[in-house]
Formats: structure tokens, C-alpha cells, sequence
């Protein structure tokens, strides 16, 4: 049953991700394309961080563990680091959304 949680939560980050990449793309507003690059970074730091949490789950041993270990320190930084960059872009969105339409 936790290796179903992991697997779906897995690919619901990987959508997250992919929605978030497209909305970049496809943004002509230079903030906005930062905004939607952290958001879509959040979604990459937690499906390594959930992938990572399935693999300790599925394989069980100790070089698996440490290599769990450095992708859930990875996947954890990712996702705290776009956070801030997401909350410091987001202040300026809605103004230049604004300004440009």
C-alpha cells in the first residue's frame, strides 16, 4: 500500500513538473517565465525526493540507503530553495500580468 502512495505521488509531482515546464515555455513575460521555472523546480525536488523515498521502500540495503539519503537532501534542497525564488517572483506576477496587458 506505500508503494502505491509513492508511486502516485511520483507521478503527480512529474505532472506537476511538466504543466509548470509548458507554462514557461510558452510565457512571453520574463518574471513570469522565473515563476513558473521555480514552480516547475518544486515539482522536479519532489518527485526525486518521492522517488528516492520508493526505492529505500522497494529496496532495502545499506548502498541504497545512502544513496537515498543524498537524493532526499537533494530533493529537499530543490524544493526549499524554489520556494523562496517562487515567493520572491510571485510578489511580481501579478503586477507585470498587469502592466503588459
Amino acid at each position: 500500500m506505500l508503494n502505491l502512495i509513492f508511486v502516485f505521488v511520483t507521478i503527480v509531482s512529474f505532472v506537476f513538473y511538466f504543466y509548470f515546464k509548458t507554462k514557461q515555455f510558452r510565457s512571453p513575460l520574463p518574471i513570469a517565465k522565473k515563476w513558473y521555472k521555480s514552480k516547475a523546480n518544486i515539482g522536479f525536488g519532489s518527485f526525486i525526493l518521492f522517488f528516492a523515498l520508493n526505492q529505500a521502500y522497494l529496496f532495502p540495503g545499506l548502498y541504497t540507503f545512502i544513496i537515498v539519503t543524498i537524493l532526499v537532501i537533494l530533493g529537499i534542497y530543490v524544493i526549499v530553495e524554489n520556494i523562496k525564488k517562487a515567493r520572491h517572483y510571485g510578489q511580481f506576477v501579478e503586477e507585470e500580468f498587469r502592466i503588459n496587458q
